[in-house]
């Protein structure tokens, strides 16, 4: 039998490498396939832990493009809609028309790759014939694997750069949407460039997924950002936006919000002007936080400045205030400094419901914290609240504050109350920012508001002058007041207001010989109105009657409401006080005292 020539050396003819390599090929696909898989999840679970770490939108952008730069990208962009910066919810550009406007976030690159970049935080705007724009209107991922000369113009954001990125290389870009919770949020690009392999529909996916989950931390950060400026929002519109004049101060106040938007919310301060030229000065602290807390400030600082304007003492004030904080059904307390200055005696009236001490500071810098009685919070039910009068010097300060500026986490209590009095004492500022200047020299990380309150006192102007008369207890007293109006208005050059201003303290002396036992004390107050006051020693406030056409009496008060910018009345210890003021004549000049 002849020998076939195939079977000489070998038992079977020889197998073709090729399908030796597909069988191999073949056979480890699965495996392959398994490891790529677990590769792809260890580096999505690393970049949960390396993206997000912060709820702030551009260190969530950072790292997202720090992240993929340099492993899987040699540059990464990434930019966010300026309608999602602003809190708008408006992701959708309907029609040709329609342009989005993107602000770069982050940047990152390997080193040696100059591609000219939008500069971070600079506003871009993207025509239709863009990828980007492309990207964002389909929500797509927009992938050129093989980048031809004509694609630069329409990936790169100017015409340097797209020569730039011609002569660095780039060969291979992709634009993948940031989309969380149905909104998009803008968009993160990468690109490939020298001997590194292109994008492949592989890495579309894996990017995809990348920027998912990097969406999803942007878009908390958003909200998170969007609370606090909700919050933020509402409580500067709770406060007061400017200062009355104060006659014989210089009021300087600075609100300074927690960084924290659950910690915003429960700080306030007024100030208000009060008759005789004095001055109502007032700080608090809601012991909570978020929009309950503000929420509840806002309507107790209403009640306080009602309060306020109805001319009460401070310790009156804060028991009135300690019933409406009972009232509220949030059962909220509340701490609460009130001070009441008058400038033609030069002191503070000052009393607190469980608020940190205020500080006096001399004309020489030092500063000390004042000794005042502290009675309970408001709303704890707990009254009353015993006041302290206090003199201040000539350009002394009277420093009030919350406790948010002297909490911290790192030192305690008296080292920061240390720390607060050497700022106090280290000179003030006279352009109105020494409240700002205090809070940035205590710094420190502060977790809650930080409210201060800077009352500096200053001599009266050349206009401010003030004369006190006694009056005697009887008929007399109408006589003796009008001759005092006449002689002192024409020492100040006030002669137009001569006639007004006889008949306003005929009806006032009058109103105290028959309701208020007996007049006592005629002051005249001269600053940027006329004020004048008549005391008495009667219990009951006066009030504006309707009188008859038959009635012989009752019509003083309505005449002085016709003829006076307003008016008013107050208890005192000794009885109580009725006072008017009458805006100055605009030709009216400063004359001495």
């Amino acid at each position: 039998m002849r020998e076939r020539p195939w079977l000489r050396g070998a038992r079977r003819p020889p197998e073709p490498l090729y399908g030796r390599r597909r069988a191999l090929k073949a056979a480890l696909h699965p495996v392959t396939e398994a490891v790529r898989a677990r590769r792809r999840l260890a580096w999505l679970n690393e970049a949960g832990m390396r993206i997000g770490t912060t709820l702030d939108l551009r260190r969530t952008a950072e790292e997202l493009a720090g992240f993929t730069v340099p492993e899987l990208a040699d540059g990464c962009a990434v930019d966010l809609l300026e309608s999602v910066l602003r809190f708008q919810e408006v992701d959708r550009f309907e029609g040709s028309t329609g342009t989005p406007e993107l602000r770069a976030m982050a940047v990152a690159e390997v080193p040696g790759l100059d591609l000219a970049p939008d500069l971070v935080g600079e506003l871009s705007v993207y025509t239709a014939d863009r990828l980007v724009r492309t990207c964002l209107t389909t929500r797509k991922p927009v992938l050129v694997a093989r980048m031809r000369p004509s694609d630069f113009d329409s990936v790169a954001p100017s015409r340097k750069a797209a020569d730039l990125m011609r002569r660095a290389g780039v060969h291979s870009y992709l634009a993948v949407p940031l989309i969380a919770r149905g909104v998009l949020l803008g968009l993160a690009d990468f690109v490939r460039a020298g001997s590194r392999t292109p994008f492949t529909q592989a890495d579309v996916a894996l990017f995809t997924e990348l920027a998912s989950r990097a969406a999803l931390y942007i878009d908390n950060a958003r909200l998170y950002g969007r609370e606090h400026e909700h919050v933020v929002t509402l409580q500067r519109a709770l406060l007061p936006r400017s200062s009355p004049s104060t006659p014989g101060l210089d009021v300087s106040s600075c609100y300074d919000p927690a960084g924290d938007p659950a910690a915003v919310g429960g700080d306030w301060f007024d100030v208000v002007a009060l008759p005789s030229g004095r001055t109502a000065l007032m700080v608090g602290d809601v012991m909570g936080r978020g929009l309950a807390a503000a929420a509840t400030m806002g309507r107790l600082r209403t009640v306080a400045r009602t309060l306020m304007a109805l001319d009460i003492a401070p310790e009156r004030l804060l028991a009135r205030l300690d019933l409406a904080a009972r009232d509220l059904e949030e059962d909220q307390v509340a701490t609460c400094l009130c001070a009441v200055y008058d400038p033609y005696g030069s002191t503070f009236r000052i009393a607190s419901a469980g608020h940190p001490p205020p500080l006096l500071t001399g004309p020489d810098g030092t500063a000390s914290f004042l000794d005042v009685p502290v009675g309970a919070p408001l709303g704890a039910g707990v009254i009353p609240y015993d006041p302290v009068d206090c003199p201040v010097p000539e350009r002394g300060r009277l420093t009030l504050y919350t406790d948010g500026l002297i909490r911290s986490r790192a030192a305690d209590l008296d080292t920061r109350l240390d720390r607060l009095r050497e700022a106090v004492g280290g000179g003030a500022r006279g352009d109105g920012t020494a409240g700002r200047s205090i809070i940035e020299r205590v710094g420190g990380d502060r977790s809650d508001d930080a409210i201060v309150l800077v009352a500096g006192a200053r001599p009266l102007g050349p206009e401010g002058a003030v004369y006190v008369r006694t009056l005697p207890p009887d008929g007399k007293a109408a006589g003796q007041a009008r001759t005092a109006v006449r002689e002192q208005l024409a020492k100040w050059g006030l002669h137009d207001l001569v006639d007004t201003t006889e008949l306003v303290v005929s009806e006032l002396v009058g109103n105290a010989l028959r309701y208020g036992n007996a007049p006592g004390e005629l002051r005249l107050l001269r600053d940027e109105r006329l004020s004048v006051e008549v005391s008495d020693s009667g219990p009951d406030l006066p009030q504006i009657q309707h009188a008859d056409v038959s009635d012989e009496s009752g019509r003083g008060l309505q005449l002085i409401n016709m003829l006076c910018r307003r008016w008013g009345s107050c208890r005192t210890p000794e009885g109580k006080v009725v006072w008017a003021e009458q805006d100055l004549p605009v030709r009216a000049g400063a004359a001495g005292p």
